[in-house]
């Protein structure tokens, strides 16, 4: 099935529009959740909308936005009045301007989705903006609004289609001087650096995410196996913790230990699809195996082994 896009517009550049949906490009739905229970009878907690007052509940047509000038004062504002300000922009991402990767402080990125033309036509204006940022090398800034808020939004190429990241306001980022202004100024000597560059060199490597694993979200589903089959839980030893007196014999160590020969590496692991997931690793319910005449069939997708 068809991914379903978040959004629907248009993408507008000065005379060239074209239809456009936005795509969530991340996605926290593999992660493993919990549910809240009552000990008592292993049910789940309901949460209710409750006047805070007079403890009743609230339904959600009662229920209005307010902004508090002061305890217990607030001015409410209703979904029609807020409907009444909403931009005109809401139906069109308008491209201001091309900037330089390079300028886009990382610190004002939230979150990226995936832009491609809406339906059969507008391929030939989507592939003209395109391509005219891929030439030209930049990244094109514009405005979109998504649930009534107008956002900044960065578009660059990816393959056939955009990613365009939302971007906060100079006021959301806070001012890195009132966390690093206390740090103190300290002298490195040529030596301490010698001995470090040598380490990041022996680390030297590309970014290559599938060779990263989420060691917590494995060890939950570790967990959640253990407890299904009814294995006892014992607590893991904690490393303790050491301090480093000497900072140039901490980096000999760490030198010498880099250049020490390691155990066999264990093969990298494929990519799974994105479509397969952490829950894919759970036992089977009331720990079914699979058919014999199911196992021999070979494998459509890269899976993660179930504990």
């Amino acid at each position: 099935m068809a991914p379903r896009a978040n959004w629907k517009s248009f993408l507008r550049l000065s005379l060239v529009t074209c239809p456009v949906a936005l795509y969530p490009a991340t996605s926290e739905s593999e992660k493993i959740s919990f549910n809240q229970l009552n000990r008592q009878t292993g049910h789940r907690i309901k949460y209710l909308k409750v006047d805070a007052d007079t403890g009743d509940e609230v339904h959600n047509e009662d229920i209005v936005n307010g902004y508090q000038l002061k305890k217990d004062q607030f001015i409410e504002v209703s979904k029609e009045e807020l409907e009444e300000i909403a931009l005109e922009s809401t139906r069109t991402i308008e491209v201001d301007e091309f900037v330089d990767k390079a300028d886009i402080d990382p610190r004002y990125m939230i979150r990226p989705y995936y832009v491609r033309p809406d339906g059969k036509v507008g391929h030939d204006a989507f592939a003209v903006i395109r391509e005219t940022i891929r030439e030209m090398d930049k990244v094109a800034i514009g405005r979109v609004v998504l649930t009534n808020r107008e956002h900044i939004i960065a578009l660059e190429v990816m393959d056939k289609g955009l990613v365009g990241t939302l971007l906060r306001y100079p006021y959301e980022v806070r001012s890195e001087q009132e966390y690093f202004d206390e740090i103190q100024d300290v002298k490195v000597t040529k030596d301490m650096l010698d001995l470090a560059r040598h380490i990041v060199n022996q680390k030297a490597g590309r970014f290559e995410p599938e060779k990263f694993e989420d060691h917590y979200e494995t060890a939950l589903i570790d967990l959640i196996n253990r407890k299904r089959a009814g294995k006892p839980i014992t607590p893991k030893e904690r490393p303790a913790a050491t301090n480093v007196v000497d900072l140039m014999e901490a980096l000999r160590r760490s030198v010498s230990r880099e250049a020490a020969p390691t155990k066999a590496a264990k093969p990298a692991k494929k990519p799974r699809n994105a479509s397969s997931g952490q829950k894919e690793m759970l036992m089977p319910i009331e720990g079914k195996k699979p058919k014999e005449t199911a196992a021999k069939k070979p494998a459509t997708k890269p899976q993660r082994k179930s504990a």
